[in-house]
């Protein structure tokens, strides 16, 4: 169903069919969130489906307002400023951008690792087509307000967290900031930015299911578990912070870039020290997972080493998301 749900919003022009695709997926990732029957994983359940509700109702209504005035349903088309409005705000409830990014933490905290990297990845792509499909007739001013509220906030609240899923719900929503600054002016490097996103994000939550780490602090125990793995769990956080020579780097330079050619330094500025936040809290992971050994003085047990060898996808995964600036 949501492999059904995505393609069906991702290859038809239709509002309405936009509409059903979006519902399916909502209604077919609530039994993967709330799988655990744990109370949390039912309240992350209910969230979801609220705020999803909601955005899928407002992108209806955005949708019928166009069709009503201009009498057509054409994705591509909407040209009506009060629907482009409704529309940009029920995307940005849709992928968790600030000021509608309130959900999408909880959500991720109360769902498992591997659920998590679904909604943060693939439940994304659908919203992120129609963003990309109607971006030449939304407002680029209310979308750069957006933007760099979006990267200020998932910087600023990711600091502050010890739980990994909380601040990989952080991460994504100042990522997501750096997509919205240029759909505007280049909706392209969106694109880009939301694939290298995609693998990054990949690669990190599959490493974290394989070592089972969910905490800060179970996080500094686990190097004995695959120490190699962790090794390069350092780089892959290190290039979703993007840092230069590394995979994460390639989206930011290009945006900033970009911007400067739109004679849009001073937001250039800003968003890229913004990113400094986000900075910090991947060097903790990144010093909680393999640069920190838990003290000695403690008698704390080692956890034993996983025998099983590291999986392909998570071994082709973490190659990309650190290399593919070099290569």
């Amino acid at each position: 169903s949501l492999i059904l749900g995505t393609s069906i919003t991702i290859s038809f022009n239709h509002w309405i069919m936009a509409w059903a695709g979006l519902e399916i997926n909502t209604l077919a990732i609530l039994p993967l969130i709330a799988q655990s029957h744990h109370p949390r994983a039912i309240e992350a359940a209910t969230k979801y489906f609220l705020t999803q509700a909601a955005a899928s109702t407002l992108m209806l209504f955005s949708s019928m307002t166009n069709a009503w005035y201009t009498g057509q349903w054409d994705i591509a088309q909407l040209t009506h400023p009060t629907s482009c409005l409704i529309l940009t705000s029920a995307i940005a409830m849709k992928l968790g951008l600030v000021p509608f990014h309130f959900w999408f933490p909880e959500v991720l905290q109360g769902s498992p690792l591997t659920t998590g990297l679904l909604l943060s990845t693939i439940m994304k792509f659908p919203p992120m087509t129609l963003f990309y499909m109607t971006s030449h007739s939304l407002n680029p001013t209310l979308l750069t307000c957006m933007a760099v509220s979006s990267a200020a906030l998932g910087g600023w609240m990711g600091l502050n967290q010890t739980q990994i899923r909380k601040i990989l719900a952080f991460s994504s929503i100042a990522h997501l900031g750096w997509m919205t600054i240029i759909i505007a002016y280049n909706p392209k490097l969106t694109l880009l930015n939301f694939y290298l996103y995609i693998l990054m994000t990949a690669a990190t939550f599959l490493t974290l299911n394989t070592i089972k780490a969910t905490k800060l602090s179970t996080l500094m125990t686990t190097w004995t578990k695959a120490p190699s793995l962790n090794a390069m769990l350092l780089l892959t956080l290190l290039s979703l912070a993007g840092l230069p020579p590394l995979t994460g780097f390639i989206p930011k330079w290009l945006i900033i870039q970009e911007l400067t050619k739109q004679n849009m330094a001073p937001m250039a500025t800003m968003i890229s020290l913004l990113s400094l936040l986000g900075l910090f809290f991947y060097l903790r992971l990144a010093y909680c997972a393999t640069i920190t050994l838990p003290p000695h003085t403690t008698n704390h047990m080692k956890q034993w080493h996983i025998n099983k060898p590291t999986n392909t996808s998570i071994a082709i995964l973490t190659t990309v998301s650190t290399l593919l600036l070099p290569i």
